[in-house]
């Protein structure tokens, strides 16, 4: 009597840590919303995670019974493995790399439902209830977000051509898989593996049958989206890791689980929704696969007219005379790592009197806020960072605009050109400044492949060069 006691003490406390984990994770959520309070949002996750360890901990050690000291070796040798491999990637990766890094660890989650279903129908074989769907269901999903994250890292790593795969029919080709996958879970679903109450085991098959349609179906889903819409994709794919996890959660009868992937489903899908909207897109289209084939009908990537160019010398004399300055940043700026020569020029002009402020496209870069982070990192002031909502507005205003690595998103054919492949999708209208600076490598395309008329227009002139560099030297003639 005295152990059941025990044990049903032990778990109240294990589901009562759970809960408050879990409330932890929805203060994580809610702190990441907002610069300001994004740091203690991260602190929320941090002590929630700590907390959900030392339950599982407490967990195990009671499901094991007398090889505790065993399973606790095998839990803490693989977290201390997982956690120096963790530790290595955070501190090596670059903040370009951080895309394809997060799309590779969405696949982790999708490999990791998949091996939790087979384990729980090989532990526990065909029983004909919602738990046998709770199998298939998990497998399917994770086996798609395994295949189609891979496809995901391998297009922002360049590593594979980001042009879409145009297959013949391929939604009708996607639908059959998606019905062949719903008849082979009616088939194992079925009593068909049974002989006299005995479970043969053959199960395996369509659940086998349906992993390998479900890889095919990750695959085909990315690869047919073009690259521009990758960001979205990524987003979409963490959504997808939290609905596996979630799936794993009621294999593996673990509420915080279910609870959190619930969270990180729920969560990705709506930002994959606003990422959508703010690039003009069919929600449904792209994580259909569906986005991206079209051809294009015009603003293709020949040039348009003549561009001027500007020396750095002569952008400082600029800024220097200007009352209002708009930084619009993009995935250039990322590449040449010029947040803080970037963060010092806007001190610089702050204290010569002039209003700096920044204007943020929601896909700028290749990772929902990629610039807040960079820009974060360097001490660039949270209240001077607005969105294209905030900015828009005020850019008929404004003197002068240095757009910094962009080029999609501050694209007028995107305003201006119903034929354009990016028509209708909001843009950063840095045109309608008195003077645009664009700080470019080249005159090349950017992401999406199209042309940007604003580098022939007569108030825009181009800095060629690596961005870090040419702010550097405009830097320098502040000062001089």
């Amino acid at each position: 009597m005295t152990d059941v006691l025990h044990s049903t003490e032990l778990n109240g406390l294990i589901q009562g840590a759970y809960i408050i984990a879990a409330v932890c994770f929805v203060a994580a959520l809610s702190g990441l919303s907002k610069h300001e309070t994004a740091r203690a949002g991260n602190i929320a996750g941090m002590t929630g995670m700590a907390i959900a360890l030392l339950a599982t901990f407490a967990l195990a050690a009671r499901e094991a019974e007398r090889s505790i000291p065993v399973t606790l070796a095998v839990i803490v040798g693989t977290m201390a493995v997982g956690a120096a491999i963790g530790a290595w990637r955070a501190r090596t990766v670059e903040m370009t790399g951080m895309p394809q890094l997060i799309a590779l660890l969405n696949s982790f989650v999708g490999l990791a439902a998949v091996l939790v279903g087979y384990n729980s129908y090989l532990e526990h074989g065909h029983a004909g209830t919602i738990h046998d769907a709770e199998v298939f269901l998990g497998v399917f999903i994770g086996a798609a977000t395994f295949t189609g994250s891979i496809v995901a890292n391998l297009k922002l790593s360049a590593r594979m051509r980001s042009a879409p795969l145009v297959l013949p029919a391929r939604h009708l080709l996607n639908l059959l898989i998606l019905i062949v996958s719903a008849g082979l879970l009616g088939w194992f679903m079925s009593n068909a593996w049974q002989v006299s109450g005995h479970d043969l085991g053959l199960g395996i098959i369509p659940l086998a049958g349906m992993t390998v349609l479900a890889l095919f179906l990750g695959f085909h889903l990315v690869a047919a989206i073009g690259g521009g819409d990758m960001p979205v994709v990524v987003s979409m794919f963490n959504s997808y890791s939290g609905w596996a996890a979630a799936a794993a959660g009621f294999l593996l009868g673990n509420n915080l689980l279910i609870i959190t992937g619930a969270l990180v489903g729920a969560s990705g899908a709506i930002l994959s929704y606003i990422m959508c909207t703010a690039m003009n897109r069919s929600f449904i289209s792209v994580i259909a696969g569906g986005f991206g084939a079209d051809p294009v009908p015009s603003g293709g990537d020949g040039e348009q007219g003549e561009h001027r160019e500007v020396l750095a010398d002569e952008a400082a004399e600029v800024l220097t005379g200007a009352d209002s300055v708009v930084i619009t940043p993009g995935y250039g700026m990322a590449v040449a790592q010029a947040q803080y020569p970037i963060a010092e020029l806007t001190a610089k002009l702050r204290a010569k009197g002039v209003d700096v402020r920044f204007g943020i496209h929601p896909v700028a870069g290749r990772l929902p806020g990629h610039m807040n982070v960079l820009l974060a990192e360097a001490k660039v002031p949270y209240d001077i960072v607005l969105d294209l909502d905030e900015i828009n507005d005020d850019l008929g205003e404004t003197d002068v605009v240095l757009v910094i690595g962009s080029n999609d998103t501050v694209n007028p054919a995107a305003a201006e050109d119903p034929g354009s492949p990016i028509a209708g999708m909001p843009v950063l209208e840095v045109w309608n400044a008195t003077e645009v600076i664009v700080f470019k490598r080249s005159m090349a395309t950017g992401y999406a492949g199209v042309q940007n008329p604003l580098f022939f227009r007569d108030n825009t002139r181009m800095l060629f060069g690596d961005a870090k560099g040419k702010v550097e030297d405009i830097l320098h003639h502040l000062t001089a």
